[in-house]
């Protein structure tokens, strides 16, 4: 019964922090545009150096 004491704390406060991590990153825009950065991973955005002449 004495473990309940230690582990509910522990439990909660792991809970609070998965919880707090995914509010920053809501509001931070981690999850604003969930389509385009597979999009852009097939197109070949490299261009060929340009030469100064």
């Amino acid at each position: 019964m004495e473990m309940i004491f230690l582990m509910l704390p522990v439990a909660l406060l792991l809970a609070g922090l998965a919880a707090w991590g995914f509010i920053r990153a809501v509001k931070g825009g981690q999850f604003d545009d969930l389509d385009t950065p597979p999009i852009r991973a097939v197109f070949d955005d490299d261009e060929p150096p340009k030469k100064d002449a």
